[in-house]
């Protein structure tokens, strides 16, 4: 099966893996991250679905961008997706990726069929201290300097200070992480703060009319876990709490991640080709 081809659509870098006629997923990563996040999830989600990976503006393999406001990013997602001619499609976001699907299917819902928020913080007050490895790399005044310096054990350090459980750390994710600008990543979390303090991601989701699934490990060390329960009375959601698991489900369990995607998926209405 493997990659079936890795191309720019609408100005972004896109990845396919899977059959193309299989129902299509759509995986976004999280701020500073890149599709290559998703790896360890791929190959299990790629026997069902037509897997679409993106980079972000900005982020990976995709050029920068003149704004990063997350309604603007979600119309480039909509655009590539258009010219993709896709339609009616799952979108499952990581971290912040989730509030670019979620803005997707506020700007479209006739393309959004359904959504999966993984490690999505529902609001500014979840937000957790953040681990001292990430606060030297983003917080000036240091931040900018250690920006200049940074070595792969570094950002190898960056994602695992954010993970519960021992973690191998994709290559091309350091490749692609060590590309991204200290001025963009420090934009695009200003954007989607923003987002999230303008309404909380479940009042959000409870104004959607599409199935939502919220995935949330219950030792997530950047947003607080207990903050998931905001999120349990939203209409249209289920909520899955992965015990023992920290920020970066996709890494930590990709097993149990992946087939809580694929449960969802058959049970709102996707099933296999």
């Amino acid at each position: 099966m493997g990659i079936d081809d890795s191309t720019y659509v609408h100005g972004i870098h896109v990845v396919h893996d899977g059959p193309r006629e299989a129902p299509p997923l759509v995986l976004v990563h999280g701020s500073g991250a890149s599709g290559s996040s998703w790896g360890p999830v791929v190959p299990v989600l790629a026997r069902r679905h037509h897997v679409i990976r993106v980079d972000l503006p900005g982020h990976g393999q995709s050029p920068p961008a003149a704004s990063y406001d997350v309604p603007g990013q979600a119309a480039v997602l909509a655009a590539a997706l258009d010219e993709l001619a896709l339609s009616s499609v799952t979108v499952a976001g990581h971290s912040s990726g989730g509030y670019i699907a979620t803005a997707l299917a506020e700007r479209r819902p006739d393309l959004v069929e359904a959504l999966a928020l993984i490690s999505s913080g529902p609001s500014p007050e979840a937000l957790l201290p953040q681990p001292a490895v990430l606060r030297a790399l983003i917080a000036p005044p240091l931040g900018p300097l250690m920006w200049r310096v940074r070595s792969d054990a570094m950002l190898r350090r960056g994602v695992t200070a954010v993970c519960s459980r021992p973690v191998t750390v994709p290559d091309d994710l350091v490749d692609d992480v060590r590309d991204m600008s200290y001025g963009t990543f420090r934009t695009v979390l200003r954007r989607n703060a923003e987002y999230i303090a303008e309404r909380s991601v479940p009042t959000r989701l409870g104004a959607l009319d599409v199935p939502a699934l919220v995935v949330f490990g219950t030792a997530d060390p950047r947003w607080d876990p207990d903050a998931v329960r905001l999120y349990d009375g939203t209409p249209n959601t289920r909520v899955e709490r992965l015990a023992g698991v920290g920020h970066f489900p996709m890494l930590e369990a990709p097993a149990e991640t992946g087939e809580s995607l694929l449960r969802f998926l058959a049970a709102a209405g996707r099933r296999p080709f």
